[in-house]
């Protein structure tokens, strides 16, 4: 039988304006898509991303295109899926993300069980999630601290002023931080913050650098006192390797490598090489992060947190609990879109 597609584009309120190295926004425009499969339903969500230079608008323009032919595949399972839209779009890999997510959720209900399970992994084994506080005053970084009191926190740097700023967040707190630097450093000044944040208890710190300064990681990865994780670095399944003797782990994120499909090679590869997994967030709603989540037990560490930095949320089916996610017990990704959210 033929898949029949729907979608809906969303743009969904922050709330607080989240700014990173690369710019602010006050808004997170995604496109969630429905798969029906013999009335069986699936859900898929890709945000979209400037710097990756992929729209909403481009993803609807390429479905629209070639509607007949998502439509027309005989559906078995998501990998075979997945290899039919990675050629049908070799430029879009955040709409393969979104189909692929969505294939993945009609197989657990196919199968009636949730993914996790599929996988032979239990939810009890999933680290917790980071919270993220973006760039700001630092009287605002600090407010948002304690708005949300949480286990784990990712800092947004790339400032001038990143030592103060985290001087003045580890005074006020003894939780685990995590630097996202977002490729905001130069050598020189990643060789002069690592040992500081060091000193300063930090966990691991993300793409350092420039994504494609491969001489300057190597110089880092040899010198830092740190764990060093390829974010822009670490796009597709072909960086993988690339970032082994660069970086001590990779941040794997669903939209950006194409889907779960895609990132389940890379979990698999990754570990072989010996290098650390986090599973990353692109601000996505509960739709999109219930993905994350259901391979959460295969990761060293999660950054899922996408739900509690929106406003608005278009599904329920997520648990929030000082760090802890908890899915449902239901079938596929297990959950319910709507006009809902997750439980914070």
């Amino acid at each position: 039988m033929a898949i029949k597609i729907q979608y809906r584009h969303n743009n969904l309120k922050f709330r607080h304006p989240f700014t990173i190295s690369k710019g602010t926004k006050t808004h997170q425009p995604s496109l969630l898509v429905e798969l029906n499969f013999n009335g069986i339903k699936g859900y898929g969500e890709a945000p979209a991303i400037t710097y990756y230079d992929i729209t909403v608008e481009k993803m609807i323009a390429d479905i629209e295109r070639k509607k007949p032919f998502i439509e027309k595949f005989s559906f078995t399972h998501p990998d075979r899926y997945w290899h039919y839209l990675h050629h049908l779009f070799p430029a879009n890999p955040f709409l393969v993300a979104a189909l692929d997510i969505a294939a993945w959720d009609i197989y657990g209900k196919l199968k009636k069980q949730p993914l996790y399970q599929l996988w032979n992994t239990a939810i009890s084994a999933a680290p917790v999630t980071d919270y993220t506080i973006g760039i700001d005053f630092i009287e605002k970084m600090l407010e948002k601290m304690e708005e949300k009191p949480w286990p784990v926190y990712k800092i947004k740097l790339g400032t001038k002023e990143d030592i103060a700023i985290m001087e003045a967040l580890r005074k006020h707190s003894d939780a685990v931080f995590r630097v996202d630097a977002n490729a905001g450093w130069t050598v020189e000044e990643a060789l002069d913050i690592l040992p500081v944040l060091q000193q300063l208890n930090v966990e691991l710190v993300e793409q350092p650098l420039a994504k494609h300064n491969w001489e300057g990681m190597k110089l880092l990865y040899e010198q830092s006192p740190l764990p060093l994780f390829a974010d822009e670095s670490c796009v597709g399944e072909a960086d993988v390797k690339k970032c082994q003797g660069y970086f001590h782990g990779i941040n794997i994120k669903l939209t950006k490598c194409s889907g779960i499909t895609p990132a389940l090679r890379m979990i698999a590869e990754a570990k072989q090489l010996g290098m650390k997994i986090m599973l990353g967030s692109m601000n996505e709603s509960t739709a999109g992060t219930a993905a994350i989540v259901h391979l959460s037990p295969q990761a060293d560490y999660i950054d899922a947190d996408g739900p509690l930095l929106l406003e608005e949320d278009i599904a329920l089916g997520l648990h929030y609990d000082f760090g802890k996610i908890t899915p449902t017990e239901n079938p596929g990704l297990g959950i319910d879109v709507g006009n809902g959210g997750s439980e914070k």
